[in-house]
């Protein structure tokens, strides 16, 4: 900034009070303009200090972003109403519903790779009286006398409580708490139940169910039946009847003639789900539950399941609970019979991968 001051030259026309004036209105401006210059430091520091903490501050945001934990790729949702989703990389493949209006808590839907459903809820062709075929569930249709596994029975499979919602990075499982009771309010069995999904590649994906049954004050017996523990609803368009679908269990037999109650380590309900896509899921038993090899209950119209107590009942004691565990393999394409058994072998070597496992082998 730069000061006017009159020449030497024109003071000597002036007074000697002008001159005065004039200088010191010099000595003002000079003052001014030091306070300026000062403050101008001062501004050009404050700059200087705020852009070295705005640096530091970006390094250590820098920074934070990198030490921050991975998103796991497989994640399982809390959701309204008493519904779990569980999601791959933000797309839900499954659904687990437990609300307490339910007769049983079950899964839907199951999806493919492709993105579309692979299972339904009820019969296609008679949707009443098979109200309970909810896509997957867990029930069995005589416990005590008392039927699970119907919406008209008179046993009901009641949630408890969530214990634990787990997503460890390559897995994401739900650990829950059910209680067996009747419509007089009596309750039979104990269950905990935990859903574990596992990613495969192509977008093809492992589900395990285990559960462990408690008798609650006494011995509680399954009775003979081909209905439970689990059963599989396909989709309509899956089904051998209404979409030309072909059902294949690991002894080679081909569809309901040569499947139905018959003993095998898996059963596959595979067909195009699109014009261009084949799709499917294979039902696997584990060779440590107690009836390994189990008969499997397979329908044409659509629908498959593993018998427990097929062969004659079987008794619960109130100090031995009874440990299940079943597998799901949703998959692409009619796979080959030695595919399928390639994963079945592999999820039979899975061994302690939920905590009900892990508290069996302490125990």
């Amino acid at each position: 900034m730069s000061v006017f001051f009159p020449p030497a030259t024109w003071r000597r026309h002036l007074t000697s009070h002008e001159v005065q004036a004039i200088l010191t209105q010099r000595r003002k401006l000079s003052l001014k303009v030091a306070k300026m210059t000062h403050s101008g430091n001062l501004l050009l520091q404050a700059t200087s200090t705020l852009v070295v903490a705005l640096a530091v501050c970006g390094i250590a945001a820098a920074q934070e972003q990198l030490t921050a934990k991975p998103v796991p790729m497989l994640q399982v949702v809390p959701m309204p109403y008493q519904q779990a989703s569980f999601q791959r990389d933000g797309v839900e493949i499954t659904r687990y519903h437990f609300g307490g209006d339910l007769n049983r808590p079950f899964l839907f839907p199951v999806i493919g790779p492709s993105g579309r459903p692979l299972t339904r809820m009820g019969h296609p062709r008679d949707p009443e009286s098979h109200s309970h075929h909810n896509s997957v569930w867990i029930s069995h249709n005589d416990v005590n006398g008392v039927s699970f596994w119907s919406d008209g029975g008179k046993g009901k499979i009641r949630h408890k409580r969530i214990v634990k919602y787990e997503d460890g990075g390559e897995s994401s499982a739900i650990l829950t708490e059910n209680e067996w009771v009747t419509t007089e309010g009596r309750r039979l069995l104990d269950e905990t139940r935990q859903v574990t999904v596992l990613p495969l590649e192509k977008k093809e994906w492992l589900m395990v169910i285990d559960m462990e049954l408690k008798a609650v004050d006494k011995a509680v017996t399954l009775g003979k039946t081909p209905f439970g523990m689990i059963g599989v609803r396909m989709a309509k368009t899956i089904g051998v009847n209404d979409g030309g679908g072909r059902i294949r269990n690991s002894e080679g037999g081909v569809n309901e003639k040569e499947i139905f109650w018959k003993q095998a380590r898996w059963v596959d309900y595979s067909r195009p789900i699109t014009d261009g896509e084949i799709e499917g899921v294979t039902l696997f038993d584990y060779p440590k539950n107690v009836n390994f090899p189990s008969f499997f209950h397979v329908r044409n119209d659509g629908w498959m399941g593993v018998s427990l107590t097929f062969e004659g009942p079987r008794t619960i004691e109130a100090d031995k609970p009874l440990r299940l565990r079943y597998g799901l393999y949703v998959h692409g394409d009619m796979k080959p019979i030695d595919a399928i058994e390639a994963q079945w072998k592999k999820f039979c070597e899975l061994g302690a991968l939920t905590n009900l496992e892990r508290q069996a082998q302490e125990k």
